[in-house]
């Protein structure tokens, strides 16, 4: 009996002693999964998606250069964030572009309750989208390492480290860069250079604080953080939380390498070993470099030859000859040398041409100091009345900034012709999306959205600018795309400036047939509700993929206004909708651009709807009321009739058909 139960006891024990070797066993495991260093990724079994890759030599690749993708990579094993919510971080990274005026969107380092699915590419980073950005039921962290400016989510510039929570919105961001312990100040750093950059990240859960710093490989942790706030993440984190890397592409792409990463959970990460983590790609060199340089070399001994002739210093002297005058010592700042652009352009060649229209022909360069690409508008005015007033007006208008306009960046003038630059827009006019046989199609989506932004801009012009704005030349072909496909109004080669409640002066007329509103052609005075017209005629362009005068159409369809107007009387509005869209759009959006296309061309300003109720209206913000439509006149061809006033107004104008070509006018007194 006694020996019974000892065996009994025994058997109990060993029974207690395995349960807890089995729960230590655990606590170690999951302690292990909590707790990881790589020092590159080979036999990592890493969880990817999209376009990560892990390379031979360890590197993690994140993107690479395909266009418009997104990339995941996280941790194995999910992390217990149970007992404690602070956690210690650090990843070294790099990323690499062709070009380095040209880079990607950046990625960024996440921490989700699950795989992250449905992110966008582009600005989104891959993490979020336009319907969930900044919802609280994300529960998503992220430190984002941003090389692409989005105003939307109000980004500072296109290269800044940023703390997000359940937003792209940033809580904290600053332009990156990293405190320099020898000089006691910050230096800055670029993170598309592709040279390799530590981040540290630290949460400390009790005190609710969060810091990142960055620095070049080899600099240990700089004293100092970039970012450091405060941030409760017990409101965000749940019990078990995934770890990992999310990146994209836009039109503009670019290869992000992670080279190792450390974490921690209520510890610090353990230190990465620089010593074996794989390399950074370098930058392929342009195949045209040796060529270059011959060519460079060549040109240099055909400056020498024609020095020696004695024929150089002429001819570069009326070259670059430019016209500056005492008074424009003021405008300084907006004003660019004529070299400077000639140089840009490689001297106005062909191949550096975006296109034409009736007031000049429109360069594409880049600027030898800055490499900044730009688009320069070169138009002939052989008058010198009302040149003060009109520079006064362009330096004016280059304090313009708005998210959906192309930033004028200044002037020059030599004799007869003035010469504006302009931010360069990757993707060209929209009108060669709207009417060419090889167009890439626009979806209604990216249609409506241009619109909204179009009318965004026109909005900040005509009231929230610090005076009244009119554009007046409105049209697809002044409208550009940026490189995600936004909207900008550009092209303010004719825009004119008074102050709020200041009645507008009568000027000669400008503009193009099929935007030019009747009273305009009248009385010489433009007006917000001119611009409210050109609008309206441009709705109708990009709603139904034709110009507003087709004269090869039918009559009945020659006039784009009076089309869609009869086909609204009949109840068949929808008839007038682009073919190449063909059921792909929403119908209450297209009924409502047509029927506000039709409402803007009202052959009466006071019938027109003010550019804010336009926008509300696009927004979903306003209704548009039918019975505006009733007083519309069956008649509506005042879109193309001139009438010549006695002398107050002049009109020199082109047909809208294709391809629309504006008018021409020298320079007004007074302008």
């Amino acid at each position: 009996m006694a020996s019974h139960i000892k065996a009994s006891q025994f058997v109990s024990i060993f029974v207690i002693i395995l349960a807890l070797n089995l729960n230590f066993s655990s606590l170690l495991g999951q302690r292990q999964r909590d707790n990881f260093v790589y020092n590159g990724f080979i036999g990592s079994n890493l969880q990817l998606d999209g376009l990560a890759e892990i390379k031979p030599d360890g590197l993690l690749q994140l993107t690479n250069l395909t266009i418009q993708q997104t990339a995941h990579a996280y941790h194995p094993f999910v992390i217990n964030f149970k007992n404690s919510s602070s956690f210690s971080a650090t990843f070294v990274f790099a990323i690499v572009s062709e070009r380095p005026n040209r880079t990607g969107h950046g990625f960024a380092f996440t921490i989700s309750p699950s795989h992250i699915e449905g992110g966008s590419d582009a600005e989104y980073l891959g993490i979020l989208n336009v319907t969930n950005n900044g919802s609280s039921s994300n529960r998503i962290f992220a430190i984002e390492v941003d090389t692409s400016r989005s105003l939307e989510f109000g980004d500072r510039n296109n290269n800044h480290v940023g703390i997000d929570v359940n937003s792209l919105n940033s809580v904290e961001a600053a332009t990156a860069a990293y405190f320099n312990e020898k000089v006691g100040r910050n230096d800055s750093l670029y993170l598309s250079s592709g040279d390799a950059i530590q981040v540290w990240i630290d949460y400390d859960g009790v005190k609710k604080r969060i810091e990142v710093a960055l620095a070049p490989i080899g600099v240990t942790r700089p004293r100092i953080p970039l970012l450091s706030t405060q941030l409760d993440l017990s409101l965000v984190f749940v019990d078990r939380m995934y770890v990992g890397f999310s990146a994209s592409n836009g039109i503009l792409q670019s290869s992000q390498y992670i080279l190792g990463w450390s974490f921690n959970i209520d510890g610090k990460a353990q230190k990465l070993d620089v010593t074996r983590l794989p390399p950074v790609p370098r930058r392929k060199e342009p195949k045209e470099r040796h060529e270059q340089t011959i060519g460079l070399s060549v040109g240099m001994v055909m400056v020498v030859l024609i020095t020696l002739l004695g024929g150089l210093y002429i001819v570069r002297r009326k070259r670059y000859e430019e016209i500056r005058e005492d008074w424009e010592k003021e405008y300084s700042p907006q004003r660019f040398s004529y070299k400077d652009l000639y140089k840009a352009t490689e001297g106005f060649k062909d191949k550096a041409l975006l296109g034409s229209g009736g007031f000049g022909k429109v360069y594409r360069g880049t600027l030898l100091k800055s490499k900044v690409d730009v688009a320069i508008k070169r138009v002939s005015h052989e008058s010198t009345q009302g040149m003060k007033e009109f520079v006064a007006e362009i330096a004016s208008l280059g304090k313009l900034r708005h998210r959906n306009m192309v930033p004028l960046q200044g002037y020059c003038r030599r004799s007869g012709e003035l010469l504006l630059v302009y931010d360069y827009m990757s993707n060209g006019s929209l009108d060669k999306y709207l009417f060419t046989n090889e167009r890439l199609k626009l979806s209604w989506t990216q249609r409506y959205k241009i619109l909204q932004g179009v009318a965004s801009a026109l909005v900040y012009l005509h009231e929230e600018w610090e005076q009244v704005v009119l554009h007046r030349d409105v049209k697809a072909s002044n409208v550009v795309l940026d490189a995600d496909f936004n909207g900008r109004l550009g092209d303010f080669g004719l825009a004119r400036l008074y102050d709020h409640g200041e009645i507008p002066q009568t000027t000669h007329v400008v503009g193009t047939l099929g935007y030019l509103a009747p009273e305009l052609t009248r009385t010489g005075k433009a007006t917000t509700m001119t611009d409210v017209f050109a609008f309206g005629a441009f709705m109708l362009e990009v709603a139904c993929g034709r110009r507003p005068v087709e004269q090869q159409e039918l009559p009945e369809k020659m006039i784009l206004v009076d089309w869609v107007h009869d086909c609204w009387r009949k109840g068949s509005i929808l008839e007038t909708s682009d073919p190449s869209l063909g059921d792909d759009y929403v119908m209450e959006h297209m009924e409502l651009v047509l029927k506000l296309g039709l409402l803007c061309s009202h052959p009466s300003p006071d019938a027109r709807p003010s550019m804010r109720h336009v926008l509300h209206c696009l927004d979903g913000e306003a209704f548009l009321s039918e019975q505006a439509l009733e007083g519309f006149p069956t008649d509506a061809t005042s879109a193309t009739t001139l009438v010549i006033g006695d002398g107050s107004s002049s009109v020199a104008a082109s047909n809208a058909s294709s391809p629309p070509q504006s008018c021409s006018t020298t320079l007004p007194s007074g302008r």
